[in-house]
C-alpha cells in the first residue's frame, strides 16, 4: 500500500472515531461536520474530501464498525474449526470475541444498537445489510452444527443466530453501563452458561 493510501486510511479512521464519539454523546442531528473535523484534528474540507456528506460518513461508519465485528466473529469461528472444535465451542468463542469487540468499541456499539431501532433513516438499508453479515456468520456455525448432528434440527437458525448476537450486544452494554466492576471473563462465563444450557443442550461448560 502506498503512503497516500495509508494516510487516507488513517484520516478516515480518525474521522470514524471522532464521529462515533460525538454522535453517541449528542445524537446525529446535533453533531456538525465542524465538530467532527475539530475532534479528529483535521480541516473541515478534509471531511468532505473523504465523504460527500455527514450522512455518507455515518453510513460508512456503520459499514466499517459492523465489518470489524463480523471479522472478529468469523476469526473466532475459523480458529475453533482449525483446532477441530465443536460448533458450540465456536459459538462460545464468538461470544467472547463479541464481548471483546464491544469492550474495545463501546461508543460504536451504543450507536449501532440505538440505530437498529430507529426507522426512516437514510442509512436504514445499509444497516440491515451489515447487520445480516454479522448474523450470517453465526447462522453458518449453527447450520454446520445441525448438519453434523451436533445440534438439534428443531433449532430455528435465523432467529437463534439473531438472538445470540442480540444477547451479546445487550448484555455487554448492560455490563458496561450498570456492572462495570465485572471482568470480561465473568460476563463471558455467564453468557456461556446460557449458550450451553439452551443451544448446546446442557452438560458441563468447558473451561
Amino acid at each position: 500500500m502506498d503512503s497516500s493510501s495509508t494516510r487516507r486510511r488513517a484520516t478516515r479512521q480518525k474521522l470514524y472515531e471522532a464521529a462515533v464519539t460525538l454522535i453517541a454523546e449528542q445524537g446525529f442531528s446535533a453533531t456538525t461536520v465542524d465538530e467532527i473535523a475539530e475532534r479528529a484534528g483535521v480541516a473541515k474540507g478534509t471531511v468532505y474530501y473523504n465523504f460527500k456528506s455527514k450522512t455518507e460518513l455515518f453510513e460508512e461508519l456503520l459499514r466499517h464498525g459492523v465489518g470489524l465485528l463480523t471479522a472478529s466473529l468469523r476469526t473466532a469461528a475459523d480458529e475453533t474449526a482449525e483446532r477441530d472444535g465443536t460448533s458450540v465451542e465456536a459459538l462460545d468463542a464468538m461470544i467472547r470475541a463479541g464481548l471483546a469487540f464491544i469492550d474495545r468499541y463501546p461508543a460504536f456499539t451504543q450507536l449501532y444498537v440505538a440505530e437498529l431501532w430507529r426507522t426512516n433513516r437514510a442509512w436504514q438499508s445499509t444497516l440491515l445489510v451489515v447487520r445480516q453479515q454479522a448474523v450470517a456468520v453465526v447462522e453458518k456455525v449453527l447450520q454446520e452444527g445441525i448438519d453434523g448432528g451436533e445440534l438439534s434440527r428443531e433449532i430455528d437458525v435465523p432467529l437463534t443466530a439473531a438472538a445470540l448476537v442480540g444477547m451479546v450486544l445487550v448484555a455487554a452494554l448492560d455490563w458496561q453501563a450498570f456492572q462495570p466492576e465485572r471482568s470480561i471473563d465473568d460476563v463471558h462465563s455467564a453468557l456461556s452458561l446460557l449458550l450451553h444450557g439452551r443451544v448446546g443442550g446442557g452438560g458441563p461448560v468447558p473451561h
